[in-house]
């Protein structure tokens, strides 16, 4: 569970599960900060199945999973969670497997009450752990947060609570996003390799 992006250093952009081109929009945005000389993309969904708040992460990652995306690779599964417990293995697992890898991070957060169900994405890692005050390590060139519920007070109790119905919502919002980015770069390896 992240710190709320309203907060700084987030520099991001924000997008309601409400807006019908929601997919599009995002897929848009990733490919923006995504570089194009990022030969490696490794995405990790970070969060646990022992709370619906928290399910984001892996919730989406098994999601995208089943979609079966070519060029990203996926950490942070409901079968194999990345969590509090683990993440710090977990990225060093990714540092020594892949040669430069550009790190997704994926996290649910809480925020304001006029922001819960919208998802943001921007520049910098996700800070995992920040709304519950655990000090883990900052995840990703780039960040993708879910705001599942209202943060100020007794957060845990908050994270127990959100209902699943907009966790899953959210989960299949942004699983389709991310493979239509792995489309997309499916096509651009494609055109890459066709001009050699």
């Amino acid at each position: 569970m992240s710190l709320t992006p309203e907060q700084p250093p987030y520099h991001s952009n924000r997008f309601s599960i409400k807006s019908p081109l929601i997919c599009r929009d995002m897929t848009d945005k990733l490919l923006q900060l995504i570089p194009k000389t990022a030969s490696t993309i490794v995405v990790v969904f970070i969060g646990t199945d022992r709370s619906s708040g928290d399910s984001l992460g892996p919730l989406t990652g098994t999601l995208l999973k089943e979609k079966r995306p070519m060029n990203l690779h996926i950490y942070g599964t409901l079968e194999k969670p990345v969590h509090s417990k683990n993440l710090e293995s977990t990225l060093l697992t990714i540092q020594t497997t892949y040669d430069n890898p550009f790190i997704i991070g994926v996290d649910a957060c809480l925020g304001r009450t006029s922001s819960i169900g919208s998802i943001v994405i921007g520049e910098g890692p996700i800070k995992p752990g920040a709304a519950l005050n655990k000090d883990l390590p900052e995840t990703g060139h780039i960040h993708i947060a879910g705001i599942v519920n209202t943060g100020g007070m007794m957060e845990f109790l908050v994270l127990q609570s959100t209902r699943l119905h907009l966790v899953l919502q959210m989960a299949r919002k942004l699983s389709e996003t991310l493979k239509r980015v792995d489309r997309h770069l499916v096509k651009q390896n494609e055109k890459t390799l066709s001009l050699k």
